[in-house]
């Protein structure tokens, strides 16, 4: 092979490499109905259509100092009157789709993390970490690495999970508590 060809077709080669293009992760761990028999084993769950209006979205904004994203809340009431939410924020990069269920009294009884679709940070599916938000409720403000413990390597995801338990918090007391 001549000296050229063999340069020209390396750099070929090596250029389909260096453009190869980014493969998305993405791991669908429970369905909606699974996360439900998870945390509701018992129960039955009704949905629920809710829809917030300008003012709720801002008063609840205003509240955590967190954007709220819709317009709407995608939640199932129980037959004790606990609620199961389903919502997404935003890890690094991706969507993080959470099934998130809160008592009458407005404390947090669980979180399931349904669909993570980045490609590292998922330390955020450990149980241990998942019940720090265990009997949270609207009545503090929960900071990462004050009452919730950060992960190194999934800092955003941790944040960003953290975020959206202060939104639905707040959500529960201006709007579902209300229902």
């Amino acid at each position: 092979m001549k000296r050229r060809n063999f340069i020209k077709n390396t750099l070929l080669g090596l250029s389909g490499l260096v453009l190869a293009p980014k493969v998305a992760f993405s791991k669908t761990f429970l369905t909606i109905e699974q996360a439900q028999k998870i945390l509701y084993p018992e129960q039955k769950l009704t949905l629920v259509p809710i829809t917030l209006t300008e003012e709720q979205m801002e008063s609840i904004e205003d509240a955590v100092d967190i954007r709220v994203r819709h317009d709407w809340v995608k939640a199932w009431r129980t037959e004790d009157n606990d609620w199961f939410i389903v919502d997404q924020v935003i890890g690094k990069h991706e969507n993080i789709d959470l099934a998130v269920s809160i008592s009458k009294e407005g404390n947090v009884t669980g979180i399931e993390v349904l669909t993570y679709r980045e490609s590292y940070g998922s330390q955020i599916m450990h149980p241990k970490w998942r019940a720090q938000f265990h009997g949270k409720n609207s009545s503090e403000f929960l900071k990462l690495d004050k009452q919730i413990k950060n992960i190194s390597g999934a800092t955003l995801s941790c944040r960003h999970v953290t975020d959206g338990i202060n939104r639905l918090n707040e959500t529960w007391k201006q709007v579902l508590s209300l229902l």
